[in-house]
């Protein structure tokens, strides 16, 4: 399998596009490594399953400035109204389940069904295509654990009609850019980003309330990587 170039970082006169994507699953099934990984390059395994962020990173795609939000949730049970308000946030999702947890796998038709449904209201149709979803089996690393086939993945993402990738963050960096590669050309091909087709940015109390970190403040000053309970002395208050 061949993989997009990894994104650079990089400076452009031009308006930066902007898309937010949400990263959805159980606890533990490696979302924040995932969103870290894509950002910093750097795999850390050790984080708060509690803790849910905002991550706002900036890239360059085919010559293009993309201004990311990520929000990295926590996949603890919570009310119908708080994954509601999440879902409804976002412009495109990536859908995490472990292949060592056969739980986090079943989950995935759940949450697929949730964005198809809150996107598909009457009161936020427009007449658009429904948001990108990517589905992502995750620690594929670990052959010895592991409980849910490729072949599982593959025959759900044929019965969803989703785009399946089966990954380790871990190993791979270029594993965890085509994932958000893939979100960020599909609302290019929905036009997302064209004249007239910016959906006005309204922000609930609850998503407010959710920490944010600009990309670069994953890194210190030495350039290595901060722990994650470290990155609360970069929370604004």
């Amino acid at each position: 399998m061949s993989f997009p170039r990894p994104l650079r970082r990089s400076v452009s006169l031009s308006p930066a596009r902007s898309l937010r994507l949400v990263v959805l699953g159980q606890s533990a099934v490696g979302k924040t490594a995932l969103t870290v990984r894509f950002i910093t390059r750097r795999f850390i395994g050790d984080y708060d399953p509690t803790l849910e962020m905002i991550y706002r990173h900036m890239a360059v795609i085919d010559g293009e400035m993309v201004h990311f939000e990520i929000l990295d949730t926590a996949g603890q049970e919570e009310d119908s109204l708080q994954i509601e308000e999440k879902i409804k946030w976002g412009d495109g999702f990536a859908v995490v389940y472990s292949v060592t947890d056969r739980c986090s796998f079943d989950e995935v038709m759940r949450l697929c069904f949730l964005i198809n449904h809150i996107h598909s209201s009457p009161k936020r149709s427009s007449g658009s295509e429904q948001p990108p979803v990517v589905i992502v089996g995750n620690k594929k690393d670990l052959q010895f654990d592991r409980m849910v086939s490729t072949e599982d993945g593959e025959n759900l993402s044929k019965a969803l009609k989703l785009p399946f990738y089966e990954i380790s963050t871990r190993d791979s960096y270029e594993e965890t850019v085509v994932v958000f590669n893939t979100l960020y050309q599909e609302l290019m091909r929905q036009g997302h980003f064209s004249p007239g087709s910016f959906k006005r940015r309204t922000v609930s109390k609850l998503m407010e309330k959710i920490p944010k970190m600009q990309g670069s403040s994953t890194l210190n000053s030495a350039g290595r990587s901060l722990s994650f309970n470290s990155f609360r002395d970069y929370i604004p208050e």
